[in-house]
């Protein structure tokens, strides 16, 4: 079992910046693909970036891209997701979730970091 711990999260203006950081802790040898997620009040959560462990081939939302970028230090074992130009609609709780091979799809998640970007 992997162990994820989200943080970075705040209130920023529009048009600001963020990072995010999530630590992974536990089984991490096995890690190939980490995600950040995010959920608005009376959304259904919805998938932000991802990364690969190995090459770093990313992904990104279309209502993200140009402005967020996600990026890994292997060696810490965290991934990141640097948030720029940051608009009301990104509100949300953002969660880092870990991609297990063995069952195809994410096992483990974070419990959440708040992002509220005021107009």
């Amino acid at each position: 079992q992997v162990q994820l711990v989200e943080s970075g999260g705040g209130l920023v203006q529009a048009g600001g910046s963020l990072r995010l950081s999530c630590a992974a802790s536990g089984r991490t040898f096995s890690t190939y693909r980490m995600g950040w997620f995010r959920q608005a009040p009376g959304k259904e959560r919805e998938s932000v970036a991802r990364i690969t462990w190995g090459r770093g081939s990313t992904y990104y939302a279309d209502s993200v891209k140009g402005r967020f970028t996600i990026s890994r230090d292997n060696a810490k074992n965290t991934v990141y997701l640097q948030m720029n130009s940051l608009k009301p609609e990104d509100t949300a709780v953002y969660y880092c979730a870990h991609w297990s091979r063995a069952i195809n799809e994410y096992d483990s998640w974070g419990r959440g970091t708040q992002v509220t970007v005021s107009s």
